[in-house]
């Protein structure tokens, strides 16, 4: 390094990290004044996206009368003369006169003047054939608007699309929903040591974030294809710049490894600078973690994009994406900002003095209890591996055994709603 490069990277001055929770809050609310667009989707492609409007029957439910059980649906007094069947999916005509019965399947519509229905195994036959039986008091069917009416809202806009809402909206009548497309992201990987097959050595590492951080993404509502994850980058500023301006050409997020501090290889920061960003977030006291960012770029015409700065150290990394990459995501998707559960730590946790410290736990959701686990340096992840998610020490505190805190569950499977 010259001496000149090195006089002007002591003149960097850091500015004073964001507190966790107001990180949150600050880049959740970026994120949703940037709330990606609504499109139209056929249910069958609309799952892991977002309600962008609320769900709503386009009729009551159940739309008509609908038997409860298999048997007779009968008018007046018994016993009564059998005078056709009713099955599911047909309209019957009326019961008219008094004595008269249909059988009646599951799920099938009453006709219209029926009193009543006798269960199948409640009724007995006569010898003339006619039906016997006492129905029950209650009715056995289902009322229309039962469930709900037409136009009730049955879920808010921002509601994550699963199974249960794609069966819930087909029963509604809807075909297609209004949702949030989801956000597309690229990862960036910096560092010249990182080696991306083989055993790690030679004074060069396995890069354990290039297969890892894309699987993060995916889980909180991402699409990111094989060839959106680019790296190792070099570490010259050039080739930082072209890696950065190729990736925010399709990405709504860019995610990239290393390169968050001002070292003489660390040139994210003036890669930023070099494509105009501006800062949301430039570093949070969280441990580990330190140091992360979170930067936005606004095009001409008017197009959002975004850029995280995870740190190197793979667990580091992990604690950016909770921290900053998650509540953003779920801005842009349309989704409220998520309240984090209370656990009660079963051991204690230190605290990190004036940083909020994310603590990887166990969590045991039967009995509302935290376990910290081992193996949780900012460079490891065997910890991360056993752990559920982060339990939260606030800053200026300790976990003692018996606290309640927050915890930052970590989203384990596909489309679990983790956080």
């Amino acid at each position: 390094m010259s001496t000149e490069t090195a006089a002007a990277a002591a003149e960097v001055v850091a500015p004073p990290p964001a507190g966790w929770e107001e990180a949150r809050s600050r880049v959740y609310a970026v994120g949703l004044a940037a709330a990606l667009p609504a499109v139209s989707r056929p249910l069958a492609d609309a799952d892991g996206h977002t309600l962008a409007e609320p769900l709503t029957p386009r009729t009551d439910l159940p739309a008509f009368p609908t038997s409860s059980v298999d048997g007779w649906a009968v008018r007046g007094d018994g016993p009564w003369q059998v005078v056709g069947r009713v099955l599911a999916g047909h309209t019957p005509p009326p019961l008219e006169a008094d004595g008269s019965t249909v059988e009646i399947a599951t799920g099938a519509m009453v006709p219209e003047g029926a009193t009543a229905i006798l269960r199948i195994e409640e009724s007995t036959r006569t010898a003339d054939g006619r039906v016997a039986g006492t129905p029950r008091p209650a009715p056995e069917w289902r009322e229309p608007g039962e469930e709900a009416y037409a136009g009730e809202e049955l879920l808010p806009a921002g509601t994550p699309v699963d199974p249960a809402v794609l069966g819930l909206a087909a029963s509604c009548g809807h075909d297609t929903l209004r949702v949030r497309r989801r956000p597309r992201a690229a990862l960036l990987v910096f560092g010249d040591e990182l080696l991306t097959s083989g055993p790690p050595g030679a004074g060069r590492v396995r890069d354990a974030l290039g297969p890892s951080v894309p699987a993060w993404l995916r889980r909180y509502g991402c699409q990111v294809r094989p060839a959106d994850v680019v790296g190792p980058v070099a570490d010259t500023l050039p080739a930082h710049v072209a890696a950065l301006r190729a990736a925010l050409a399709d990405a709504d997020l860019v995610c990239t490894t290393g390169g968050t501090m001002h070292g003489p290889v660390d040139h994210l920061h003036p890669t930023l600078e070099a494509l105009g960003a501006d800062y949301v977030v430039n570093t949070v006291a969280v441990r580990p973690g330190f140091p992360m960012l979170l930067a936005r770029l606004v095009d001409d015409d008017g197009r959002v994009r975004f850029v995280a700065g995870l740190p190197g150290n793979p667990q580091s990394a992990v604690v950016a994406l909770v921290s900053l990459v998650a509540p953003l995501l779920a801005g842009l998707q349309g989704r409220p900002m998520p309240v984090l559960p209370q656990v009660t730590l079963a051991e204690p946790v230190t605290g990190r003095g004036d940083h909020t410290h994310l603590a990887l736990v166990r969590w045991d959701r039967v009995a509302g209890t935290a376990h910290p686990v081992r193996h949780v340096g900012s460079a490891m992840l065997r910890g991360l591996a056993g752990a559920d998610g982060f339990a939260v020490i606030r800053p200026g505190t300790t976990g003692a055994a018996g606290d309640r805190v927050p915890v930052v569950p970590l989203p384990l499977t596909p489309g679990e709603r983790a956080w």
